[in-house]
């Protein structure tokens, strides 16, 4: 199968939206070899810095010398960077191998996705069809299984009890935080949400977080007591780090939390897998997590911010970074968001800081109105030069983010209000990895 044909493929699958329950992705990996069960995982669940956390896990455990599987989403430009193995991406070939043999071809020149419904006398009922991300978590664990990844480092997707990724047992759960994002699948207050996102958590497994909202931290210990789950916390995230803050090669105070949280992970597994401090530092002086207070400078020397702030938590930490970092630059804001998201109040949490801003629609059909976007900014912040583009393409040209002038610099630009459009913009001005635009395979509507 060619990758181009297993793109499609995932495609076709992304029509079937997201199926919260772990039914169908036990089957699917039960028709694998339940690959899973060949495998040792960080489970990694959490409102933010999920990724990130993810990134400097993976970065200090393969400095420690083992083969590490690292499954993340979504993904900025191209699907296979939600599967990597030591930072490296899923070949095509790999990609495209393993699409196929999933999908259990039945004849040599056709291809059905309904092939997938068919029944099954050693499962028992018959498999309903899997989405993309159901399919895509059975596929990661085939080739880590494959790979034979001695850790894998594995994120959920979407809340946690009923996440296609909580079919394994892990050596660890990992809960970041806990905030308002995707209420209407998770649930309108912090207690509910909490409750989605600890249903990681598995008997006698230990779980290490760094929720501080109280209401959200008092049903992660009541969880937890329940499995008879040792639970560690990270409380004052600046001291906790025994390494100068300057060793973390990403960008924010939000990251000392990051990786005070991985810290206290690899502590707390310590005795299982040894890793010395040398081996730490290495890990977080070399991490890397594009998308996430991105710093890239353009040919004509012009710098550019990326981060996918996409809630108003997120908006908060953009803020901070920009006060601590960039103190006395002219911003220029490029703001898309998705329509779902909660766009109003991360306007009003960034619009002081603005000079200029363009919005621009998201390449999605879930994106919020460029005009209305920008009357929110125009509320937030009347002395700010506002400007709504009919595309991201438009806004880069009118900001200056080509720098197609070496002497022609505008402050800082800021890119942010959607992962999707951070992926777009590192398209277009030629910093992603590969021209593939695969970024609708994020496109995703709940099936129930």
């Amino acid at each position: 199968m060619t990758y181009a044909e297993a793109i499609q493929f995932l495609y076709g699958l992304n029509l079937f939206g997201a199926n919260f329950g772990l039914e169908n992705t036990f089957k699917l990996a039960e028709r694998v070899g339940n690959p899973q069960s060949q495998l040792h995982f960080i489970h990694v669940a959490g409102t933010n810095g999920k990724g990130s956390t993810c990134a400097i896990l993976e970065s200090i455990y393969r400095a420690a010398g083992l083969r590490v599987g690292l499954f993340t989403s979504p993904h900025l430009v191209s699907f296979r960077e939600r599967i990597q193995v030591n930072r490296q991406l899923i070949s095509e070939a790999d990609l495209g191998r393993l699409v196929g043999e999933l999908m259990e071809r039945r004849s040599p020149d056709r291809l059905n996705v309904n092939q997938l419904q068919r029944a099954d006398h050693e499962i028992g009922a018959p498999m309903v069809q899997p989405t993309l991300f159901e399919f895509a978590t059975v596929m990661a664990l085939k080739y880590f299984a494959e790979q034979k990844c001695d850790l894998v480092i594995w994120e959920t997707g979407l809340g946690g009890r009923l996440d296609a990724t909580n079919i394994v047992t892990p050596l660890a759960s990992v809960i970041t935080n806990i905030g308002f994002d995707h209420q209407q699948y998770l649930g309108d207050t912090l207690e509910k949400i909490a409750a989605e996102k600890a249903g990681i958590i598995k008997p006698e497994i230990p779980v290490i977080t760094a929720t501080e909202a109280p209401e959200a931290l008092t049903v992660i210990e009541r969880i937890a007591h329940a499995n008879g789950s040792s639970l560690a916390r990270v409380k004052n995230p600046a001291s906790s780090i025994q390494h100068p803050a300057s060793q973390l090669s990403l960008l924010g105070e939000h990251q000392k939390t990051n990786a005070a949280l991985a810290l206290a992970t690899i502590d707390v597994l310590q005795k299982q897998i040894p890793v010395s401090e040398d081996q730490i530092r290495r890990g977080l002086e070399t991490v890397n997590w594009p998308g996430r207070l991105q710093l890239i400078q353009n040919v004509g020397g012009q710098k550019i911010l990326l981060d996918g702030a996409h809630n108003a938590d997120g908006a908060k930490v953009l803020r901070t970074a920009l006060e601590h970092y960039f103190t006395g630059e002219k911003l220029t804001f490029i703001f898309g968001a998705l329509a779902d998201k909660q766009w109003p109040e991360i306007c009003r949490t960034l619009a002081p800081l603005a000079a200029q801003v363009f919005t621009v629609p998201v390449a999605s059909n879930r994106t919020a109105d460029k005009q209305e976007v920008a009357a929110a900014f125009r509320s937030a912040n009347p002395t700010a030069e506002v400007l709504a583009c009919e595309t991201l393409n438009e806004a880069l040209e009118k900001s200056g983010s080509r720098g197609r002038s070496p002497h022609q610099h505008h402050g800082l630009i800021v890119i942010t209000g959607s992962l999707y459009l951070v992926g777009e913009a590192l398209e277009l001005l030629g910093f992603s990895p590969t021209n593939v635009g695969e970024r609708a395979l994020n496109e995703w509507t709940s099936k129930t």
